[in-house]
């Protein structure tokens, strides 16, 4: 065969392969797995209208100074011999009832400075204002809940009680009397289920007492009072497993009433 030849036999095929793909190249095409886009993306969990006003008003103002500022500043100082009072929290704290027919503490000078939802980096950033500035002779903290729920991202047990550890400094630095309160039972989370707070708000109230106890501060127990079997509340003390119902603050008020007494006796 001459080289024209060659060439001419050579091009012939090339052709031939560009008309008629290789069995190989056409299975290899039709193994190709077909690719289908989901014709929806999958939908987050509705955000409540709360959550979305206290996300915004974490970006806005953290510790939600602008809550008591007005309310502070209207407060007269302390009447001579007043054992004024101040209760530092969350929604526990908030939702306690202090005057009126149905409040635990009518006619006693105890101001209410929780905030629903609050954690105690919250508190701690608040403290100065919310108490100190109130100059009572006693502060009453009871927080830590939201903390293990992270409310405000997560948090280590440690972080907490650093807070925790924070505020009850700078009120004794202050000459403020504490009372250091355990955190109440809670087995689970209406609004974050599956967190298993139970061991953590025990290992959390174990710290607390010894605070209290190597710093001279008072120590009242109502976890012990309130768990059912599972270190939890029940029912008959909460309708969300968190929150005290009417039955759940008459169980607390005795028992922070005490602690008031004790911490006031402390100041002779």
């Amino acid at each position: 065969m001459n080289r024209m030849t060659l060439r001419a036999a050579l091009a012939a095929l090339a052709f031939a392969a560009l008309l008629y793909p290789s069995p190989l190249t056409a299975q290899t095409a039709a193994a190709a797995p077909e690719v289908k886009t989901p014709d929806t993306a999958p939908q987050a969990a509705p955000v409540s209208e709360w959550q979305k006003q206290y996300n915004a008003r974490l970006l806005e103002d953290f510790p939600w100074l602008a809550k008591f500022k007005e309310a502070d500043l209207k407060l007269a100082p302390p009447a001579a011999g007043e054992n004024r009072v101040v209760f530092m929290g969350d929604s526990i704290t908030e939702g306690w009832h202090f005057d009126g027919p149905d409040g635990s503490f009518t006619g006693k000078p105890y101001i209410n400075r929780g905030i629903s939802g609050q954690t105690t980096p919250q508190m701690l950033v608040r403290f100065r204002q919310d108490v100190i500035a109130l100059q009572p002779r006693v502060v009453v903290i009871l927080a830590g809940i939201n903390d293990i729920a992270g409310n405000t991202g997560p948090m280590t047990l440690e972080q907490t009680e650093d807070n925790l550890a924070s505020m009850a400094e700078l009120a004794a630095a202050h000459h403020i009397r504490v009372v250091m309160c355990s955190v109440l039972p809670a087995f689970d989370f209406l609004w974050k289920p599956g967190m298993t707070p139970a061991s953590k708000v025990v290992a959390l109230n174990a710290w607390i007492k010894a605070n209290a106890a190597e710093n001279g501060h008072v120590y009242v127990d109502f976890h012990a009072a309130m768990k059912d079997s599972r270190d939890g509340l029940p029912a008959a003390l909460s309708q969300d497993g968190v929150h005290p119902l009417p039955a759940g603050y008459a169980v607390m008020a005795p028992l922070v009433e005490a602690g008031i007494e004790q911490a006031l006796k402390s100041r002779e």
